[in-house]
């Protein structure tokens, strides 16, 4: 029975597409750029917000001061707005619910910056105690570095053994691999099965209900 579950946010706990969407292209409107569809944003999400904007940039406009000027716009709006569309995917609840009760620790590490983590994590979660709930924090390298990682196990003080890292992308089973942990990827998120299977992740799942099965056997 694993001790510690380590959870991505966007995409395996949150369905935040449609609010990620509408705050990025807010920002691309006011800032005279093209905007995009809401699923285009599966693809662009992933790897911290500053690579989201160089990604809805148009080409030839991927510039540091394009990129500072979306972050700004987006942060206003999105601090507003982040809860507008997003939701819990279904049976979240109830697996966070059923493992906090059986003992094991969970975590988030994510690469959406850390304000945005907290306020989303404590708005959707109140009941659930997160040993630890990090997102992009300034001089910390995003995932798939693996410092998310050994942070949390350090505070935790959990052998890499114990642990299972969950997520929705090839981000999230390259870091679980970087850090030495089994992952565990789902298919409910943003990116396709096949994203995930290039990393050869110790398991994929379909459905919460699956998770508990490989955390309690």
């Amino acid at each position: 029975m694993k001790s510690l579950l380590i959870f991505d946010l966007d995409g395996t706990l949150l369905d935040t597409v449609a609010d990620l969407a509408a705050s990025t292209n807010n920002a691309l409107k006011r800032s005279g750029f093209p905007e995009h569809d809401t699923s285009a944003y599966k693809f662009f999400v992933g790897n911290g917000i500053n690579k989201l904007f160089e990604r809805a940039l148009p080409v030839g406009e991927k510039t540091p001061e394009n990129i500072m000027l979306i972050r700004q716009h987006f942060l206003e709006y999105y601090g507003a707005h982040n809860s507008d569309l997003t939701t819990p995917y279904p049976d979240i609840r109830e697996l966070l619910q059923e493992l906090q009760l059986a003992g094991i620790k969970l975590a988030v590490a994510s690469n959406k910056y850390q304000k945005g983590t907290e306020k989303l994590i404590h708005h959707f979660f109140p009941e659930i105690n997160f040993v630890a709930v990090f997102g992009q924090r300034e001089n910390i390298p995003t995932k798939p570095d693996p410092t998310i990682v050994y942070d949390i196990l350090s505070i935790t003080k959990v052998e890499k053994k114990m642990v299972l890292y969950i997520g929705d992308s090839g981000v999230d089973m390259h870091t679980a691999q970087n850090s030495g942990i089994e992952a565990v990827g789902v298919t409910w998120g943003f990116r396709p099965r096949a994203e995930m299977e290039e990393f050869s992740p110790a398991y994929i799942v379909d459905s919460p209900a699956e998770i508990i099965q490989i955390v309690l056997q």
